[in-house]
């Protein structure tokens, strides 16, 4: 028999559609259901991997962990990756497909309804509850007639729908109503309630608000007004969440700049380091905001050339050669951790003309190449580092996974930072400098390892006690958050009618 399904919209992107269903899989996983994640779609550059090595976004691997099963590609049949200029990869079922922009997007989409529908069809057979989510508006009037991940998955699964609005954003009852608006009367039929997110204050300033949204909105009722809950610890769909103003009150004793690339990719990286009491993660775009952090960290990106010419553009590639001779630490993560070599090399045009050749930052003996071929995997490894902030910490098992297309190799009889695999077999990762202040890697999650998040703190001058780092227990507290302001009696009436 095929699961049920629950579909979460939204009035626009960030509403907080991705947050709901984590805490919905997390509530019926506790609950005793065999729950899973489905987004059709998805158009991001935070990805992850799954145990088979298959890319999917980064938010559906975190509903799956939610939901206390491993991620599947089935979760996330299409994944677009914003490349600039209208153009993005295509990832279809977990592997590099195509390329896109404007002029053939809609003539592939009739093709890869076909792969959402299978993908939504085997989930279904293996689960009891499948929680579906949409991607911006259901109701951008330009895009409909080629849906494949909003109300279009919804009909097809004869699923009931919950809209949310952001009441931060202001303009909440405008959003849900003209959205309502705006549906076809079939499609109205399927939004069976509302929830109002990320509210702020007295619940009583609300007044008579929900009822005379009702009875503008073809009487759906609003079923939660959840609290904005901060410091969440799970990581965000895209980059727009770190347009959200900072709202963190303590004085930090370590300030770390992170460079937003255009481009960037896998900004969770950080959550474990910004969870830390103490320590201000920012994320800098401008030269005048650099300022004099403790460290500075390159981080992923989907187009490491174009993001390096950037960098040049913006004056902080100079800016951070300079600091890192004053002793500023550096460190790179994929992307990133290819910017701080010598050489980058692109003969067969992966990601601009073929024959391209860039001068990397040069503060690490590395040169990299890149290759037709994705390289996507969850690793196991061991740290080899023995100088500078992580001396002391040789041989610590460490954890990851690795989505890129470069290889990179270590010039003049550079130490790796890491060794991949077991200590008979395998090969290193990354690279460090002589004193151990500059370092890279391919590794994304590095910094959910406690003993080395702990230690490379440490050196820039922090004196936390230190905590491990467990995204169980933010699970459990958006469950917890989010239990206590939905009516969940109502939910489980809606999906069990």
């Amino acid at each position: 028999m095929a699961a049920k399904t629950l579909m979460i919209l939204g009035t626009h992107s960030n509403a907080g559609k991705s947050i709901l269903v984590t805490a919905l899989c997390r509530i019926f996983a506790q609950a005793g259901y065999r729950v899973a994640p489905f987004k059709a779609q998805n158009m991001a550059l935070n990805a992850g991997v799954t145990p088979e090595g298959h890319e999917i976004g980064r938010a559906t691997m975190v509903q799956a962990a939610a939901a206390g099963i491993p991620a599947h590609v089935d979760m996330n049949p299409i994944l677009l990756k914003p490349e600039g200029n209208s153009r993005s990869q295509m990832v279809l079922n977990g592997k590099p497909y195509t390329h896109i922009d404007a002029g053939n997007w809609r003539s592939l989409k009739p093709y890869l309804w076909q792969h959402v529908t299978a993908a939504m069809d085997r989930l279904r057979e293996r689960h009891d509850l499948v929680i579906m989510e949409g991607a911006g508006s259901p109701v951008e009037i330009n895009l409909k007639e080629g849906d494949i991940v909003n109300l279009k998955v919804a009909q097809y699964a004869g699923s009931p729908v919950l809209l949310v609005g952001d009441i931060d954003r202001g303009g909440v009852f405008a959003a849900l109503v003209g959205t309502m608006v705006l549906l076809e009367p079939d499609e109205r039929t399927l939004v069976k309630g509302f929830v109002i997110n990320k509210f702020r204050g007295d619940i009583n300033l609300l007044g008579d608000g929900l009822q005379m949204l009702q009875a503008r909105a073809f009487n759906v009722p609003t079923l939660g007004v959840i609290p904005y809950l901060p410091d969440i610890g799970i990581a965000a769909e895209d980059s727009v969440a770190l347009d959200e103003p900072e709202r963190r009150g303590e004085t930090p004793v370590v300030d770390i700049a992170v460079i937003r690339f255009p481009r960037i990719s896998n900004f969770d990286d950080f959550d474990p380091l910004s969870a830390e009491p103490g320590v201000r993660v920012r994320f800098v775009e401008r030269v005048d905001d650099l300022g004099l952090p403790q460290a500075i960290i390159l981080p992923g990106s989907k187009m490491t050339l174009a993001d390096l010419a950037w960098l040049r553009q913006s004056g902080l590639a100079e800016r951070i050669k300079i600091l890192a001779q004053k002793d500023t630490p550096v460190i790179g993560i994929c992307g990133g951790y290819q910017m701080l070599g010598q050489t980058l090399l692109d003969p067969d045009g992966v990601e601009a003309e073929p024959g391209t050749r860039a001068g990397g930052l040069g503060l690490l003996p590395v040169e990299t190449t890149f290759a037709g071929d994705k390289h996507t995997v969850q690793i196991q490894a061991t740290l080899k580092a023995a100088v500078g902030p992580l001396a002391g910490l040789e041989g610590i098992p460490i954890q990851g996974y690795e989505i890129h297309m470069g290889r990179s190799r270590l010039v003049n009889s550079s130490r790796p930072l890491c060794h991949i695999g077991t200590p008979e077999a395998g090969h290193g990762d990354g690279a460090l400098s002589t004193d151990g202040r500059i370092w890279g890697t391919y590794l994304h999650g590095l910094f959910d390892n406690d003993a080395l998040r702990h230690a490379w703190l440490r050196s820039l001058g922090w004196h936390g006690r230190g905590w491990t780092f467990d995204r169980e227990l933010a699970y459990n507290r958006l469950a917890d958050h989010v239990r206590a302001h939905l009516d969940m009696a109502a939910v489980e009436q809606i999906v069990w009618p």
